[in-house]
């Protein structure tokens, strides 16, 4: 049974079904940004008519994956677990396939290379539009730049691709998708679930944050690409110079080791620390008093607007979809990809300056709550659905 329901803010009204659709993704664990996207869709779409499922491909002995199952019952989103043994388990294809015929899937929605590709062969034996949305590409081992170059091939034969962020829309249109099957949409957050219910002081006390230090928070997969790295250093160097900072990491990955390896060299493991996942990320977001992304690589980070919306000032580089979110100065501070001379200066900056950080805090709020909100992205994907499904 469901439990501790969000409560919902889509359009409560009855309407027909007109088609149902199959949210599709590979994950690992409790997964990643994208997941605060797809597991909130079903109770936005249900109202405009589009019964919404969710399909995850998962490794069958991956335990952890219950907790994305349980995050998803609390937003009354249906999960559907597919085993994936791996590249060499032909199997997922029968059983993906098995899933659109006892549901009659009308539109197969990808969110990955794997579930774009298995979309367009299942296509031949289940008729269905396919629409997809690209988040971005990230080379993690030696096999992405061929996953990525089938992902790529694939997209060129999707009814609709969605991209979340203006420089994955340029790059899908030199791949030759024309501009009426391709849109940008960028990602967007639910301001009913994401919103400051305590003090930074407050929040700093539940969960025993220093309240005499300035605490700096970082969210994300530990991986190369979002440069946990670079801010370490950084962090480490101003807490050498007496500045009194923490810096919090909440996130897992594969050089989580490496990092922990890094912190332990400079001296500073109370002060540097990496939580691993955490489960109460509301608490984590408003026990901070700055959130830094130091990404190499993004799309639009949901992230970001997540520390927007908790009022949380932002410091970021300038990565992807994050300069049309960012005006430098106003709802957030900007910096150039890998650039830790700035880095530091900027840190320094909103450390001494507390109105500066709070102006910018509340600057961010307020754009996160006019420009990006979630009821208004799933109009969108509504109106491409209700386009690719006409006559």
């Amino acid at each position: 049974m469901m439990k501790d329901i969000i409560p919902i803010n889509a359009p409560q009204r009855h309407v027909d079904l007109k088609a149902t659709v199959l949210e599709t993704r590979v994950v690992v664990g409790a997964g990643g940004g994208p997941e605060k996207t797809i597991i909130n869709t079903p109770r936005f779409m249900d109202p405009y008519g589009y019964k919404t499922y969710c399909a995850y491909m998962r490794a069958p002995n991956d335990t952890v994956f219950q907790t994305l199952v349980e995050r998803a019952e609390k937003l009354a989103c249906p999960i559907l677990p597919v085993d994936d043994r791996g590249l060499f388990d032909f199997g997922v294809s029968r059983r993906m396939l098995k899933l659109c015929q006892e549901y009659d899937v009308k539109i197969w929605h990808g969110h990955d290379y794997k579930s774009n590709l298995i979309g367009w062969r299942l296509r031949r034996r289940h008729l269905m539009k396919l629409v997809t949305t690209v988040h971005g590409w990230v080379h993690n081992t030696w096999k992405t730049p061929l996953y990525y170059a089938l992902d790529r091939w694939s997209l060129r034969h999707y009814d609709h691709v969605i991209c979340v962020s203006n420089d994955l829309y340029e790059q899908c249109l030199k791949l030759g998708i024309p501009k009426e099957r391709c849109s940008l949409i960028e990602n967007a957050i639910d301001t009913e679930q994401y919103h400051r219910s305590v003090s930074v002081s407050e929040a700093k006390k539940q969960l025993g944050f220093p309240e005499d230090r300035f605490v700096i928070g970082g969210v994300g997969r530990l991986s190369p690409e979002k440069n946990f790295a670079g801010l370490i250093r950084v962090v480490a160097k101003l807490i050498d110079a007496g500045l009194p900072l923490s810096l919090y990491i909440a996130g897992s990955g594969a050089i989580q080791a490496q990092l922990q390896q890094q912190i332990d060299a400079t001296g500073h493991g109370d002060y540097i620390r990496l939580f691993g996942y955490c489960n109460d990320m509301p608490a984590f977001y408003q026990a901070l008093d700055l959130f830094v992304l130091n990404s190499l690589r993004e799309g639009l980070p949901n992230v970001v607007l997540e520390a927007m919306a908790y009022e949380l000032p932002v410091l970021s580089t300038r990565v992807a979809g994050v300069p049309q979110l960012i005006t430098n100065g106003y709802n957030g501070v900007l910096i150039d990809i890998q650039d830790e001379n700035e880095l530091e200066q900027k840190l320094q900056l909103l450390v001494n300056d507390p109105d500066y950080c709070r102006m910018i805090g509340d600057n961010g709020h307020l754009t996160v709550k006019e420009k990006y909100s979630f009821g208004l992205r799933m109009k969108k994907i509504r109106d491409i659905y209700d386009q690719i499904l006409a006559p």
